[in-house]
């Protein structure tokens, strides 16, 4: 791309110049401006524009800004002095509520209040959007972050046109921007525009926004990614979306989260939202869900929620997105890492509203639907010991507390074992997990690291049998080492890989175990993966190019 070469030579002419001066400080500004045009020249080599790292607010971290502020600064003359010699007017309305413009100055707010515009979608990547604008109680904005003469992705622009189709559908007026409003916004707009008048015609689209802004054009580049998204255009936002929401999950967080989750997604997408009941569980609504043609099914709650609507998904092309609201929220965990932790409510909408569908395993426990885990000894009594009670006072202590007091008990089980076709074995163990997927904080599947829920196997976990004192202490030491650094010692811990298992009690008495937080009991189990026989929301990259499956 010429841009990126540009830019390259702009870092190579600062960093000779820098080489050649004499004086220390110029030399230090000098390499500055080197460094931020180089990384800049990178974004276009990679197509990325998540190298500002601008924020869903519009505003830019104060590392990108001290970064980037020789580019900034540059940008941002070059902006102005082009605003100064522009021909047309900062913002214009091309046709009914639809507005293009410029990169919004405090001047140009006086514009957007009069014309009654309270709908902003920013397309650029590079400026820092104004805090009147994006923490506006009475405009709602999004950015989508595209680089200067470059196109946005294939889902961006799907995000986009949903945005806009919600904020039209609500009444609302909507200025779509970028930097001067000749390229990025251009190319958003006519993408919504040919949406709504079902409409393949790229030149016809751009042709009737240049005859109110004269200034709009489209490079080659954006020209065949506006063509390209035409031809493959589907309209997401038509289809019902379904929220499923536990209200008792983590304590009656659903009554907290409720307002700020359907704010997030209710502009992108046509939601429904029920709640489960003692009347109707959400593996009921799930089916109804089903029935009523929804091709994504958001669980909002617990692992309980999430494996009840999963049940119900399973083998079928339906996505489901998940909202963590529970006590551990364990797949969440597995799926996004300390993310989800962090901030669950808004990354998880984040990861439903711009992520792309993966396709994970499940596994099959006595015919029963296992996301996470079966086990047998300390996990199943852990998870007796945290009943709701303890979880409503403790919280996730609740269940440390309960494993505190297995591993103290320390009680020894002789267990029948068949991995795949192999002989049956004798494990004498006090704990046997079976995990399909499990953060690093289950540490009892820890017995090679984090389990991989897309590799088609089983990792199954085992503590070998030793009645002394610290030997379970030990153990968890031993896991806590592998989760962390893939480390195995397999001194007190066992680990294998398998795509079945079976247990049986050598005695021949019931099996008390755990699947994905719930408690059972029978005389075997019968484990089996299933490959990739869910699709998931996970977060897509910004410079991702193919749409959600």
């Amino acid at each position: 791309m010429i841009i990126a070469l540009y830019y390259v030579l702009l870092a190579l002419l600062f960093a000779v110049s820098s080489w050649f001066v004499p004086y220390l400080l110029l030399q230090l500004i000098l390499g500055w401006a080197a460094l931020s045009f180089l990384v800049v020249s990178s974004a276009y080599w990679l197509n990325t524009a998540t190298v500002f790292r601008k924020r869903n607010d519009g505003s830019l971290p104060w590392y990108s800004r001290w970064l980037f502020i020789p580019f900034l600064f540059s940008a941002g003359l070059y902006n102005l002095l082009a605003r100064r010699r522009d021909k047309v007017a900062p913002m214009q309305r091309v046709s009914g509520g639809l507005y293009l413009g410029a990169r919004l100055t405090a001047a140009d707010m006086v514009q957007l209040r009069e014309e009654q515009i309270t709908a902003v979608l920013d397309v650029t990547a590079e400026f820092a959007a104004l805090d009147e604008l994006s923490q506006s109680d009475d405009i709602s904005y999004l950015n989508i972050p595209v680089l200067d003469h470059a196109s946005p992705s294939r889902t961006q622009l799907q995000q986009a046109v949903n945005w806009l189709q919600r904020q039209r559908a609500d009444g609302r007026k909507v200025l779509v921007h970028c930097a001067l409003g000749r390229g990025r916004s251009v190319l958003v707009l006519a993408a919504f525009l040919l949406s709504r008048h079902n409409s393949r015609s790229a030149d016809k689209a751009v042709a009737l926004i240049r005859q109110v802004r004269h200034t709009a054009r489209l490079n080659k580049h954006q020209l065949a990614a506006l063509r390209q998204f035409t031809d493959s255009y589907t309209e997401q936002g038509q289809q019902p979306v379904w929220l499923i929401a536990n209200p008792a999950a983590g304590g009656g967080k659903w009554a907290e989260a409720e307002t700020e989750v359907v704010e997030l997604l209710s502009p992108f997408m046509q939601l429904s939202v029920h709640t489960s009941s003692d009347n109707c569980s959400a593996h009921q609504l799930a089916e109804q869900a089903k029935q009523a043609g929804c091709t994504m099914v958001i669980a909002c709650g617990g692992d309980g929620t999430v494996s009840e609507v999963a049940s119900v998904l399973a083998g079928s092309k339906i996505r489901l997105g998940i909202i963590p609201l529970g006590t551990t929220n364990a797949l969440s965990h597995a799926l996004w890492g300390i993310s989800a932790k962090l901030m669950p409510v808004r990354s998880a909408c984040l990861n439903i509203i711009e992520g792309q569908s993966r396709a994970i395993d499940t596994a099959r426990c006595n015919d029963k639907l296992m996301l996470l885990l079966a086990g047998v000894g300390f996990e199943q009594q852990m998870i007796a010991a945290a009943d709701r009670a303890s979880k409503d006072q403790l919280g996730q202590l609740a269940y440390l507390n309960g494993l505190w007091q297995a591993v103290q008990a320390n009680h020894i089980q002789q267990l029948l074992v068949q991995f795949d076709d192999q002989p049956e074995q004798q494990l004498d163990t006090a704990s046997l997990v079976i995990a399909n997927a499990a953060p690093l904080t289950t540490l009892l599947a820890q017995g090679h690291g984090a389990p991989d829920l897309t590799d088609g196997k089983l990792d199954i976990t085992w503590l070998t049998a030793d009645n002394a004192d610290n030997n379970a202490v030990l153990g968890l030491a031993e896991l806590a080492l592998a989760g962390l650094t893939n480390i195995s010692l397999n001194a007190i811990s066992q680990h294998c890989s398998a795509r079945r298992i079976k247990i049986r009690r050598q005695d021949g008495q019931n099996l008390q175990y755990v699947i994905d937080g719930e408690l059972y009991s029978d005389s075997a189990l019968d484990i089996s993966v299933v490959p990739a026989s869910l699709l998931v929301m996970l977060a897509d990259s910004a410079d991702s190019e193919q749409a959600a499956a």
